[in-house]
C-alpha cells in the first residue's frame, strides 16, 4: 500500500473573519437551513469588503524552500533535500539514502597501481623502507564493547585526548573550556580535573619525550602551557597575547602543536597561518614566526615524520596540506603541496614506516597518499566519508592505528546517524585505507550523542572515544567468558547527584551511587 501524503491529512483550511461557529458537515449538506431575506442582506453588509483567511498546511523543505517534500529527521532516520547534491559524497543525482558510498564504503576506490622504482629516491625506499613492513597482514583486533565511561567528566565538549606514553590505563583529554582530566580507566575511580591551565578551548596536546609527567598543550588563548601531571602546576613557554583582548584582528590562537625530540624543539602554528619553536630545554622562542599557510588562515595539525623528522606534514584552512623540509622553512618553500577541495581537519605520516600520507578533510573524504617518494599530484585513494558537520562540534579527525604493521587501519567517527532498532545512532568506523573497506562500525545503545573525537592505544587493542562531555573506554569482546559482563560507568556533575538523591543515600561514601551497572 502506497504510503500516504500529509496534503490528503491536512486539507487547505478557510477561516471566515466574523464566523462565530464551525460551519455543517459534508452530511449535512441536504438539510440546509432556509434563511429570511432580511438575515442575509444584513450578512452580506457585514461580510463586505472583507476577504476570508486562507491557510494552507503543506509540507515545505527548510533546505530549499520549495513545497512537496521535506527534508530532516524522520524517526531515527535524515532525510535530506532531493533537490540538493548528496549530503554524504557531495554529488548530485541522488540522496544520502541512496548514495552508493553509504551501502558501501569501498564504491568507486581504486587501487592504486604499482609503480616501478624509476628514480634514486624510490630505489631508497624500496630497499631500505619498505623491509620494514611484514608482507603478512595480521588480522586486524577491534575494540567493539563499552568497557568502562565516565559521564560529563567535563563541563564542556571533550575537544582532544592522548594515552599515557608509559602508563596504559591513564587517559588525557581536553575540553572546549580550556580543562586538562586525567582518568586512571583502570581504577575508574580515580580522575582528576585541572581547571585553571586554559582560559578557553584546549586544541591539543603532547607530552614531554624527555619527561613523561610533563604535558604540552596549545588552546586558543594564546599560549602553550606545560603542566605537571601530578602537581598540576603549570607554566606559559608562549603567550602571543601579553596585552589582552584588542579585538579580533590581533587576537591570536594556536591550534596545531608537535613535538620533535630530535631537535628538542616545540612545534606550533596559530589562526594566522605562522608556525613558531620554542625549545624544550631552555623553554624559550627559537626564532621569528615562518608563514606555512596563506596569511590570516588557521593551521590546525602538525606532524613530524617518525623516521626523517626534518620533514614536517602541515594542514590548514586554506584547503591544503603541505610538506615541508624544517631545515629550510621559509614562506613559499614547502616541498609539495597536497590540494584538498575543502578545509583540512588533519593530516599524518603513517605512525611506523612514514611513507604514507592519511588527510581529513571537510568535503567527506578521507585521502590516502602510498607514498611519499612517489607522484603527489593525486591521491592513491579517495574514501567517501561523512564526518562533514555543522557547528558546535569537534572537528572529526582519521586516526592511524599504531599497532598495526601493515599501516592500513584507521579509526573516525561519523557524522551521519543510522537506524539501529528505531535508534538514532553514530557509529565510529574502523576503515580498511588500502582497500576503501569498512572494517567494521561499533556503537552502543546508551551512546546516542555524535563521537568525533577518538583515539587507539599505541600498545593495548583499547579505543579511547570523547562524545559530548563523556569519555568512553572500548574493549574487544570476550565470546569465551559465559558470564555477562558490567559496563563500569562513573557518573559525575549532575548525572551523580541525581542518582544520589534517588537512592537517597546521604552518606559520605558515594562509592556505590557513583558506579551504574548495566548487564550487557
Amino acid at each position: 500500500m502506497a504510503p500516504r501524503s500529509r496534503t490528503s491529512w491536512f486539507p487547505e483550511v478557510v477561516i471566515d473573519g466574523d464566523t462565530e461557529s464551525e460551519e455543517s458537515s459534508s452530511s449535512d449538506a441536504d438539510e440546509e437551513e432556509v434563511l429570511p431575506e432580511e438575515t442575509i442582506e444584513e450578512e452580506s453588509k457585514k461580510n463586505k469588503g472583507k476577504t476570508p483567511i486562507t491557510i494552507s498546511l503543506k509540507k515545505v523543505c527548510k533546505v530549499c524552500k520549495k513545497t512537496g517534500h521535506e527534508a530532516g529527521f524522520r524517526g531515527a532516520t535524515y532525510i535530506d533535500c532531493p533537490m540538493k547534491p548528496c549530503f554524504l559524497c557531495k554529488m548530485p543525482g541522488h540522496t544520502t539514502m541512496t548514495c552508493p558510498h553509504r551501502v558501501a564504503t569501498d564504491y568507486g576506490i581504486v587501487t592504486a597501481p604499482r609503480k616501478s622504482a624509476t628514480n634514486p629516491l624510490e630505489f631508497v625506499f624500496q630497499r631500505q623502507l619498505q623491509p620494514r613492513v611484514p608482507p603478512i597482514k595480521p588480522a586486524y583486533v577491534i575494540p567493539d564493547q563499552v568497557h568502562c565511561a565516565v559521564i560529563r567528566y567535563h563541563s564542556r565538549r571533550v575537544t582532544c585526548l592522548e594515552f599515557h606514553p608509559t602508563n596504559n590505563s591513564i587517559l588525557l583529554s581536553g575540553d572546549k573550556k580550556g580543562q586538562l582530566g586525567i582518568w586512571d580507566f583502570g581504577k575508574v575511580h580515580e580522575k582528576t580535573v585541572y581547571e585553571n591551565i586554559h582560559n578557553c578551548i584546549l586544541n591539543n596536546m603532547k607530552f614531554n619525550p624527555t619527561n613523561d609527567g610533563s604535558l604540552y598543550a596549545t588552546s586558543s588563548d594564546g599560549t602553550i602551557s606545560c603542566t605537571d601531571l601530578e602537581t598540576g602546576i603549570s607554566f606559559s613557554l608562549m603567550n602571543l597575547n601579553p596585552n589582552g583582548w584588542e579585538g579580533p584582528s590581533s587576537w591570536r590562537m594556536l591550534y596545531g602543536l608537535e613535538v620533535n625530540s630530535d631537535k628538542g624543539v616545540v612545534l606550533v602554528a596559530d589562526n594566522f597561518g605562522y608556525l613558531y619553536m620554542a625549545d624544550i630545554r631552555s623553554n624559550n622562542v627559537m626564532c621569528e614566526p615562518n608563514l606555512i599557510h596563506k596569511k590570516g588562515t588557521k593551521v590546525v595539525g602538525l606532524n613530524c615524520n617518525p623516521l626523517q623528522p626534518d620533514l614536517l606534514l602541515s594542514c590548514g584552512n586554506d584547503h591544503f596540506a603541505r610538506i615541508w623540509d624544517m631545515r629550510r622553512l621559509e614562506a613559499g618553500s614547502s616541498l609539495y603541496n597536497l590540494e584538498h577541495k575543502r578545509v583540512v581537519s588533519s593530516a599524518y605520516f603513517s605512525p611506523l614506516s612514514g611513507s604514507k600520507i592519511l588527510t581529513t578533510s571537510l568535503d567527506n573524504r578521507i585521502r590516502v597518499w602510498d607514498s611519499i617518494f612517489g607522484n603527489l599530484d593525486y591521491p592513491s585513494r579517495e574514501i567517501v566519508h561523512s564526518h562533514d558537520f555543522n557547528r558546535y562540534l569537534t572537528a572529526f579527525r582519521a586516526e592511524w592505528d599504531a599497532k598495526d604493521s601493515s599501516e592500513s587501519l584507521v579509526v573516525i567517527g561519523r557524522y551521519i546517524s543510522e537506524n539501529y532498532d528505531g535508534a538514532a545512532l553514530h557509529p565510529i568506523d574502523f576503515i580498511n585505507i588500502s582497500t576503501g573497506q569498512l572494517v567494521a562500525e561499533v556503537m552502543d545503545p546508551n551512546i546516542t550523542t555524535i563521537s568525533p573525537v577518538n583515539k587507539l592505544h599505541p600498545r593495548e587493542d583499547i579505543l579511547a572515544s570523547g562524545s559530548s562531555r563523556s569519555l568512553f573506554i572500548w574493549r574487544p569482546k570476550k565470546p569465551d567468558i559465559a558470564q555477562p559482563r558490567e559496563k563500569r560507568m562513573l557518573l559525575c556533575g549532575e548525572v551523580g547527584k541525581k542518582l544520589s538523591k534517588k537512592h537517597g543515600n546521604n552518606s559520605d561514601d558515594d562509592s556505590d551511587n557513583d558506579i551504574f551497572r548495566s548487564k550487557g
